[in-house]
């Protein structure tokens, strides 16, 4: 019978699991402050423009899938060996979580704009950090990376059709 250490522990991989889901979902939470409302309604929209209801289902998915991404990274040796990949998750994350109160609290879809091609730049640079650590945890990425390079075509079609 192997010997367990407490780094590898199944109660510390599921709080640590627990921990990553807590810590995405709370980037999450942001936009319960910084909703659409009447701004946005008023807004001229393309077509292509989603349902508001589908934003709910995708990002919980999208945002469940980032916190098993970071924790599948994490598995491998904790933040002593894998610093750099998850440094990155963390900074993606904070931009992820600023693009709302930009765009929906403070009206600035230019701005979001911006914002919005340094968290894509910033996915990408966590999809490569994490792709030699974990495959299935890049993998996982994909779609958020896909998502928002929807998000910014449609951040950008937005501030055009409203300038």
């Amino acid at each position: 019978m192997s010997m367990m250490t407490i780094e590898n522990t199944p109660g510390r991989t599921l709080l640590a699991l627990a921990g990553w889901l807590s810590l995405s979902l709370a980037a999450a939470s942001l936009g319960a402050f910084f909703g659409p409302g009447d701004w946005y309604a008023s807004l001229e929209k393309p077509w292509w423009n989603p349902p508001g209801w589908i934003f709910g289902p995708v990002w919980t998915a999208l945002y469940t899938m980032m916190a098993v991404a970071a924790w599948l990274v994490w598995r491998q040796g904790g933040w002593g060996k894998q610093s750099k990949p998850l440094l990155f998750f963390l900074a993606q994350l904070a931009l992820n979580a600023l693009w709302t109160p930009l765009f929906f609290g403070l009206h600035r879809p230019r701005v979001a704009f911006a914002e919005i091609v340094l968290l894509w730049l910033a996915i990408v640079a966590t999809l490569t950090a994490f792709r030699p650590v974990s495959r299935l945890a890049a993998w996982l990425l994909a779609p958020y990376l896909a998502w928002v390079s929807f998000a910014a075509a449609l951040n950008f079609t937005l501030w055009c059709l409203n300038a």
